[in-house]
């Protein structure tokens, strides 16, 4: 058993270990780093309860854009055992009216196209506006996409879909919380991360500059600070 602090790092939609790549190949020396996709899961229960069956009894959690909601899910089920907390990209709010028939429709796309075409729909726009063409920013992010399935991804859109409105959970987080968005997240946007942060006892608001929703590829060595910075921060007693 480690004795370095763990921290997990929650996947979003359709993401794989190659989202934070960075993050454990930097930050791995000091702490117990643990990557988890949610690939084959179908509800933010269980995508919360794959974290909670694999942790130690104490860890902290960086959940990006689904990861987040995971993340709070497990503040809902399990708060006790959570040291800190990033929130990372994503939001806090159930499935708003039309978002069905929206998701429904790159869903069919998947079924019926593959996951190619997905990808083509879907990723550029959570990229920076300027670099959504930039090979070496898009080809492994698609090579990611790729590596999941329409049935993958329809999955973990029904949790999306069932997702709770996580709200009443933000007053009751007590440990170091940090809230972080991509200046430029056109899919998560600072206001939407302004407006739930301020229901969260003291937590710490922090803005990416020059990055799209996708934070943990587009400014890699920024949010490997704020993850130390999160660390480094003494837990609540």
């Amino acid at each position: 058993m480690s004795d370095r602090p763990t921290l997990y790092l929650l996947c979003g939609l359709l993401c794989d270990a190659y989202t934070f790549h960075r993050q454990k190949e930097a930050l791995s020396a000091r702490y117990d780093v643990r990557v988890v996709d949610f690939f084959g899961l179908a509800s933010m229960t269980a995508m919360a309860q794959k974290v909670l069956d694999d942790a130690p009894p104490r860890f902290s959690v960086c959940g990006f854009s689904m990861g987040g909601r995971v993340a709070l899910k497990i503040m809902a089920m399990a708060p006790e055992r959570v040291e800190r907390l990033l929130l990372l990209d994503t939001g806090v709010q159930p499935a708003a009216e039309g978002e069905a028939e929206k998701r429904q429709v790159l869903v069919d796309l998947a079924h019926a196209k593959g996951m190619d075409a997905l990808c083509s729909a879907w990723l550029p726009p959570m990229l920076h506006p300027d670099r959504q063409s930039e090979p070496a920013l898009f080809g492994p992010l698609r090579e990611m996409v790729l590596r999941a399935t329409p049935e993958i991804f329809e999955g973990q859109i029904r949790a999306l879909l069932g997702r709770p409105d996580a709200t009443p959970v933000l007053p009751t987080i007590r440990c170091p919380t940090f809230v972080v968005v991509g200046r430029q997240d056109a899919w998560s946007t600072v206001a939407q991360h302004e407006a739930f942060a301020k229901f969260i006892p003291d937590a710490k608001l922090i803005v990416v500059e020059d990055s799209g929703h996708f934070v943990p590829v587009e400014q890699p060595e920024a949010l490997n600070k704020i993850l130390v910075d999160l660390m480094e921060t003494p837990v609540r007693t």
